[in-house]
């Protein structure tokens, strides 16, 4: 089967790209590379899958490791480039990752969210139509739950009150996918993604926030005074629920969401200790209040992904240190004693 897996470049996108092809599925990875954040790595993501910086032209297809991974860089607001890859390679699966993330960033820049969030993912949702996908699979994200007090957290519970810009975007590919999947019968998932982390992760978030800033004897900033859970899920676990959505269409209904997580919140305060210990630093905490758009806890309820087989196995205990050592090598070149 020929997959399309959007956001290559970024945390999760990378580590997708990797799963299916070791699975042996033929890949067409697609970013635009954009600089939201520091391009270096993006480049050294892609350069893990075999993708080659000085090879990379915009919307020329181009080889990876092994035979099964190719890399396009295109824009999915691109429509007319889109609609020719679509209609050249005839995908079975499309994995919609690609998106605006980040709270914070937001609130500040809205636009952005509205070009790639709303107008890109519907060029993806026609795409799919014009060209018989069969089954789009698409990154919705926990952020959409708002700030309530119902936990755990179920698909089944109103999400009409988003507490940030990112979440609101979120929660309209939800409609619009709704009203697609029942408009033109196409088989489409969304997942709502909790809280990931490790190897490869993303500069503004927090793991790498407080691992470089106690790194370089900065204060970390800890809003909220401390005082919020997350329920932080392993890439590898978020990538294994994926791969159970991709792989078991058939029990899934037309038009179905997905939580993805690790079902059991953590304390920010215990994930940086964690990460302190693994470190072997002593942060300067700088404790500031509650930031715009943020919510106080974040928990899953995976329920309905388990029947698909998923189980999230990875514990902070283990998951922390496979961050730091990549932390490690990444950013200063040091292998973790």
């Amino acid at each position: 089967m020929k997959i399309l897996i959007t956001g290559a470049a970024g945390f999760i996108g990378m580590h997708t790209v990797q799963k299916f092809a070791f699975l042996g599925y033929e890949i067409i990875a697609l970013d635009n590379i954009n600089s939201y954040y520091e391009t270096d790595l993006k480049y050294a993501r892609l350069a893990a899958l075999g993708i080659e910086r000085n090879a990379i032209v915009y919307n020329k297809l181009i080889k990876g490791h092994g035979d099964n991974i190719s890399f396009i860089q295109l824009d999915i607001q691109d429509a007319g480039n889109l609609n020719v890859l679509f209609a050249t390679q005839n995908f079975d699966i499309v994995i919609h990752l690609a998106a605006q993330a980040g709270v914070r960033y937001s609130i500040t820049n809205p636009r952005d969210y509205i070009d790639s969030n709303i107008i890109g993912f519907y060029t993806i949702l026609e795409a799919c139509r014009n060209f018989e996908v069969q089954h789009l699979l698409f990154a919705s994200s926990s952020s959409v739950y708002g700030d309530t007090e119902t936990i755990p957290f179920s698909e089944n519970q109103n999400t009409d009150s988003p507490v940030s810009f990112y979440a609101a975007t979120k929660k309209s590919n939800e409609v619009m996918a709704h009203a697609y999947a029942s408009l033109y019968e196409l088989k489409i998932t969304g997942l709502r993604f909790f809280t990931v982390y490790g190897p490869w992760g993303r500069p503004d978030m927090a793991p790498v926030l407080f691992a470089k800033a106690g790194t370089e004897s900065q204060p970390i900033k800890v809003f909220n005074n401390g005082e919020q859970s997350r329920d932080f899920t392993y890439i590898d676990d978020i990538v294994q629920g994926i791969v159970l959505v991709a792989e078991n269409k058939s029990l899934l209904k037309n038009y179905q969401i997905l939580n993805i997580g690790k079902g059991s919140p953590v304390s920010l305060m215990d994930f940086i200790r964690l990460l302190e210990k693994e470190l072997n630093l002593q942060f300067d905490y700088h404790f500031m209040p509650p930031q715009k758009g943020d919510v106080v806890t974040t928990y899953a309820d995976t329920t309905a992904i388990e029947k698909l087989g998923y189980k999230a196995s990875t514990p902070l205990e283990i998951g922390i240190p496979k961050f730091v050592t990549w932390f490690l090598k990444y950013y200063y070149h040091n292998e973790k004693n």
